[in-house]
């Protein structure tokens, strides 16, 4: 069912102050600041989750509430057969981890990988807190209007879009990086109509960022 104009409208909104507010305000604002706290510090991961959380998790579940008149979770597609796609996210993972060991060895996880916030913050939550807006709510919007292999892309650019400015102020930006991002938010987000596929995508991109940042600080 396509959406109303006014609607629509609505969504493009949230998109352009979402990423106005992440690209701008939080990595050349916020995060300076954080910084100064500490980023091996329990305090600097707690900040960190609860930013994110109000700003990328948040504004989705009052939008569908308040704007759309849905219930969330089942919009979002995370009450059907979740313990289903919880079992199937873990041998995923297990089939990750040891794809992994085959190409770059026993796993090496060193001190500097090894913060409250890389193994909570940007490890076992990030699924959820990337997971919610991106492949859950704006994929399903651009599908409902565009058809899923558009809507997958324009997910998928700005996905990529939101890990930019990021990247540009701590000199990271890579071609492989660009290339890598935008075919995980290809990948992840297929088969949108599989009843438990939401909840193995949060468990898969976790667990993945888990295994490639922290034991293979890849």
């Amino acid at each position: 069912m396509t959406e109303s104009k006014p609607k629509f409208t609505s969504f493009i909104i949230y998109l352009i102050s979402f990423h106005a507010f992440w690209g701008g305000g939080y990595v050349f604002v916020i995060y300076p600041w954080m910084k100064s706290l500490g980023e091996r510090s329990l305090r600097y991961a707690l900040i960190n989750i609860s930013i994110r959380m109000a700003v990328w998790v948040l504004p989705v579940f009052f939008y569908l509430i308040y704007v759309d008149g849905v219930k969330p979770f089942q919009y979002l597609k995370l009450t059907r057969n979740w313990k289903r796609g919880v079992i199937i996210g873990v041998v995923l993972t297990v089939i990750n981890l040891l794809g992994s060991m085959i190409r770059f060895g026993i796993p090496h996880p060193t001190a500097q990988s090894l913060t409250w916030n890389s193994v909570v913050g940007t490890s076992i939550l990030i699924g959820f807190i990337e997971e919610i807006p991106y492949r859950g709510f704006m994929l399903q919007k651009f599908t409902e209007r565009y058809g899923f292999w558009v809507a997958a892309a324009i997910s998928s650019i700005l996905f990529l879009s939101i890990h930019l400015p990021g990247w540009i102020s701590l000199h990271l930006l890579k071609a492989g990086s660009i290339v890598s991002v935008f075919l995980f938010g290809v990948m992840i987000g297929a088969h949108n109509d599989f009843p438990y596929r939401r909840t193995i995508a949060i468990i898969t991109h976790s667990t993945n960022d888990f295994i490639a940042f922290v034991l293979f600080h890849l």
